[in-house]
């Protein structure tokens, strides 16, 4: 038979080592680091109020700062990855940041991009080419479609590439119809 560990009681300052600890390997959103620290006290009775204190602390420090993240988060994203302003906007709000920041900084960052020139990057960085056939181009638009990129763009380079437009209806029909 298991041995049952004997969960660790967490007060303010052990609570508070633990995340900078986790934000010291990662850079977090608050969200996600309460998602963390709420695992650890869980069984505590004032555990959700030690999290709240922990968090007015490390904001306090500038340990914690949503707008930093969601800047550097949505930099990184479209310089080194190439992704499109959709896909950055979508995982910004799967890591709790609030509407309002993702609007101001994902728009601050791609205020000045050709987003059709990142898209052909992205396909660059890929090493994707011009498709052999329907079944490739329906590949590629699905995959610029999970990078971010607007069907707009995505079908004004398919057309440079000469897939036919029974082929680019079919694709739009597929997008509208998820």
């Amino acid at each position: 038979m298991p041995f049952q560990r004997a969960h660790k009681i967490y007060d303010e300052e052990s609570l508070y080592e633990y995340a900078v600890g986790a934000l010291g390997r990662q850079m977090r959103t608050v969200a996600e680091i309460k998602r963390l620290m709420r695992h650890r006290v869980k069984t505590q009775p004032e555990g959700e109020l030690l999290v709240e204190m922990v968090v007015m602390r490390l904001k306090a420090q500038r340990y914690l700062n949503d707008t930093n993240y969601a800047e550097s988060y949505s930099r990184f994203r479209k310089e080194n990855e190439k992704f499109g302003r959709l896909r950055v906007v979508q995982d910004l709000k799967i890591k709790g940041v609030h509407t309002d920041i993702i609007d101001s900084v994902v728009g601050a960052a791609y205020d000045n991009v050709n987003e059709e020139q990142l898209a052909r990057e992205f396909l660059q960085r890929k090493r994707v080419g011009k498709p052999e056939g329907q079944k490739q181009a329906a590949r590629i638009f699905r995959m610029m479609t999970r990078a971010g990129f607007p069907s707009r763009i995505i079908f004004r380079i398919l057309k440079t590439w000469d897939v036919d437009d029974e082929m680019l209806a079919a694709l739009e029909e597929e997008r509208s119809s998820q």
